[in-house]
């Protein structure tokens, strides 16, 4: 892939994992929550917005961390990439979280700007996943979570 086409490629997917386009964007699914809301249970629901949030942290970085070289260990599945289910976050934790999300996905929008990168070159370390396959599956969960945050606000009756 020539220069010009990489830089497409990786400013295509730098606004898949910043921007909303065809939804709102983490940051907007989660402004304006209390505490409250966020640790509050949703009948049916499986995880309050708290614990969706912390496992879009954990699954993100994960995928950092291997997107990064060889030696990292995934937790285990499904438990490690999971809060309990009677986890709750103070402010303090949540803002933490959230500083991570945002920190975490500009290191790896770093490693795709790095220029050794191949965005489809299998990453030596795996069993065939690309940079190209690891941006686009965490600009995937990334957004099938965020419309989890969304319809739980619905449901708890705080979505505009």
């Amino acid at each position: 892939m020539d220069q010009t086409t990489k830089q497409g490629v990786i400013n295509e997917l730098i606004s898949l994992l910043t921007q909303g386009n065809a939804h709102v964007t983490f940051e907007e699914a989660c402004a304006g929550l209390t505490p409250a809301q966020w640790n509050q249970p949703v009948p049916e629901a499986s995880h309050t917005i708290w614990q969706v949030v912390e496992h879009l942290r954990i699954a993100q970085w994960d995928i950092l961390e291997f997107s990064r070289g060889v030696g990292h260990v995934s937790p285990d599945w499904p438990s490690g990439y999971w809060p309990a289910t009677t986890a709750t976050a103070n402010e303090a934790t949540w803002q933490h979280t959230h500083h991570q999300i945002q920190a975490d996905r500009q290191r790896f929008i770093g490693l795709l700007h790095h220029p050794a990168t191949d965005l489809l070159a299998p990453i030596p370390h795996g069993d065939g996943q690309t940079m190209l396959r690891e941006a686009m599956l965490i600009a995937d969960h990334n957004a099938y979570h965020t419309g989890e945050i969304v319809l739980l606000r619905r449901l708890l009756r705080a979505w505009k």
